[in-house]
């Protein structure tokens, strides 16, 4: 499988780069728009929320702690969500092509992952700059962001390839994964610091592999500190768990994947 992948990562690299072109297609800001999307969320939280939440950020005393806070927890999120999301829909969305063209079938979710991470990495240069406005100079602890950028995208392709296959057979899984994507949003410590919710809701919280890993960003990235590696082995598992069983599945799968769709 992974061998079928790299005998055609030119057809990958190319698709990545057709897929990018062609989403902003006569679009005269271009891929600016990604970057304005989650901007302008986390500007409509900050807005509403920044004089409560900014005195719950320990060790801060920057006026915008709370954007930096929202803007870094919302860039990991929004990795997150683009390749489960995408990848879940990739095998419905493309069944022309693969009815019409030989190819791995799981070239597509691969393409969705670079894609994904060429617009995650946009995004954080811009949010860099925007920090640098704020007058919240980067350190040392981004160096931490790419074990982030891992351990999201191996979570989120695993879910994303388990849950598109499933997707093919009963398309009720996509309209339920829009409201569990939405209850799953708000049980992440995204919009709202931890220590503001009742305790009994904290075991719920901790339970969720998206905490440790958005905590990355708002440690590296807000803080600058290193993340409490300890707290990012459930979601190291729940990823490495997720992977496997999507390649088990596809392998499975494959044969009546296109006859499916």
């Amino acid at each position: 499988m992974l061998r079928s992948l790299w005998q055609y990562r030119y057809f990958i690299l190319s698709s990545i780069r057709g897929e990018l072109k062609g989403r902003f297609a006569r679009s005269y800001l271009g891929a600016f728009w990604f970057i304005l999307h989650p901007l302008a969320q986390s500007l409509i939280f900050s807005i509403v929320l920044a004089e409560v939440m900014r005195a719950r950020i320990p060790n801060m005393d920057n006026p915008a702690a709370y954007p930096i806070y929202l803007l870094s927890g919302m860039a990991a999120w929004g990795l997150f969500a683009e390749i489960l999301n995408r990848s879940m829909t990739i095998f419905i969305e493309q069944s022309s092509a693969m009815k019409k063209i030989a190819f791995p079938r799981l070239c597509l979710p691969v393409i969705v992952w670079g894609g994904a991470i060429i617009n995650h990495l946009l995004l954080l240069l811009a949010i860099a700059f925007i920090f640098l406005f704020f007058g919240h100079y980067p350190g040392l602890a981004w160096i931490y962001v790419p074990i982030g950028i891992a351990l999201i995208s191996a979570l989120a392709f695993g879910l994303g390839v388990f849950l598109g296959i499933i997707n093919v057979f009963a398309r009720d899984v996509g309209q339920v994964m829009m409201v569990v994507m939405q209850l799953w949003f708000w049980l992440t410590p995204i919009v709202y610091v931890k220590s503001v919710v009742p305790e009994s809701v904290h075991p719920y919280i901790n339970l969720n592999p998206m905490t440790g890993l958005v905590a990355i960003y708002q440690d590296a990235l807000l803080l600058n500190r290193a993340p409490d590696l300890s707290s990012l082995l459930p979601a190291a598992v729940v990823g490495a768990i997720a992977v496997a069983a999507s390649f088990v599945l596809f392998r499975r799968a494959s044969p009546e994947l296109v006859d499916a769709l």
